[in-house]
């Protein structure tokens, strides 16, 4: 007989992938917006699509779909506020004695950097975030993920190649 798949939609399963999901995903976001409250609202807002969703999401997908969609929502606030952000860039030429260069350059900077670690593929995003942000050393990486000290190497190393080749020589 075989094995009956998992289903997203019954709810110990869903407060599985919750329990075990939603601070990285909500760490992800946080580190890509410096925001809390964002952060958190996004990741709310991928475990509701996630349960509107479960009869369509295979429960060992749950976890990439939900960064996924976190990952999206992040990208189209930030579409939203970059009318804002010129405003804002417009009215700090005004009160700073910052080269309106050095403004740009920092701003392209920032946003070319958020963009590549943006792209990593999750594995690797998950692992260096861990790594850069919060500091983790590679046997916490290890547990947390639940992979091999090797692999968290490994990851760690292919993120850093993806970030020093695409980010050139700024």
């Amino acid at each position: 007989m075989p094995e009956k798949q998992k289903s997203v939609c019954e709810q110990k399963n869903f407060e599985y992938i919750f329990k075990n999901f939603s601070e990285s995903i909500r760490n992800f976001i946080y580190y890509k917006c410096g925001d809390i409250q964002q952060a958190e609202d996004l990741t709310q807002e991928a475990f509701i699509k996630l349960w509107d969703n479960c009869s369509k999401v295979v429960f060992e997908k749950a976890k990439s779909f939900l960064f996924t969609v976190a990952n999206n929502a992040f990208l189209n606030e930030v579409a939203h506020k970059k009318v804002v952000l010129k405003h804002q860039t417009t009215l700090l030429k005004d009160r700073t004695n910052i080269t309106p260069e050095f403004l740009l350059e920092e701003k392209e900077f920032m946003v070319k950097l958020k963009t590549v670690i943006s792209d990593l593929p999750v594995k690797q995003r998950e692992v260096f975030l861990l790594s850069r942000i919060e500091k983790k050393k590679y046997k916490e990486i290890a547990e947390i993920t639940g992979i091999s000290i090797k692999a968290v190497e490994k990851r760690m190393s292919l993120a850093l190649i993806t970030i020093r080749e695409k980010i050139g020589n700024i």
